[in-house]
């Protein structure tokens, strides 16, 4: 079956409160030596793909990956369009604090659940339901028409940005994209026919 249409998302490389075990959402953190290594990494594998247009959030450790990895698949003179509807989902209240101190004053189900459940909020934050209705309407508008004109296109972003994203694209249930992990900077690829019926779906 021929390809018609090329997605790949791919979630930034580790960042500086990665490494620290916070939670990091809308603060603009950078990467760290091994997130740059990793989208490195991620465009070397990406050196046979040739993209037409790239999206990325307002956020630079995706900017920074996507940056990176155009480099180092040879098109970096692509257009680039940013946009905060990209964005991390944003933690509240909950930003800036150690993951495993916020357990031990919360409580890990209490965590477990912010993190974990579709649709509840942590304090003065967002769901991953809220991130998936911002997420999906920009996708539908900006990056779906190009698709089905038979356009190639990367996508940076975070890693609850793209659960909601991937959630859209394979019909998962919430349930179902609430275990599905983004491994960073590693390239997650959608070849679509011309009825863009998807033909593969892989991590590179």
């Amino acid at each position: 079956m021929n390809v018609y249409a090329t997605l790949v998302l791919i979630r930034h490389g580790q960042s500086a409160w990665n490494l620290e075990n916070k939670f990091t959402g809308w603060v603009d953190v950078e990467l760290t030596a091994k997130g740059i290594e990793e989208a490195k990494n991620a465009g070397k594998k990406l050196e046979d793909y040739s993209f037409d247009l790239a999206f990325t959030s307002g956020l630079k450790r995706a900017q920074e990956t996507l940056k990176i990895v155009l480099q180092e698949s040879h098109q970096a003179e692509i257009a680039t369009f940013q946009d905060i509807a990209l964005n991390e989902r944003m933690y509240g209240d909950l930003q800036g604090l150690d993951k495993t101190e916020t357990e031990e004053k919360f409580g890990v189900e209490q965590v477990k659940i912010w993190r974990r459940s579709y649709d509840v909020q942590p304090p003065n934050g967002e769901s991953l339901k809220d991130t998936a209705d911002r997420v999906i309407p920009y996708f539908t508008k900006h990056i779906e028409p190009l698709l089905n004109e038979g356009k190639s296109i990367i996508v940076a972003a975070h890693g609850n940005s793209l659960r909601a994203l991937i959630m859209h694209i394979e019909r998962l249930t919430k349930e179902e994209i609430l275990e599905f992990e983004i491994p960073t900077a590693v390239p997650r690829l959608y070849t679509f026919d011309e009825s863009m019926q998807i033909i593969e779906k892989k991590f590179l």
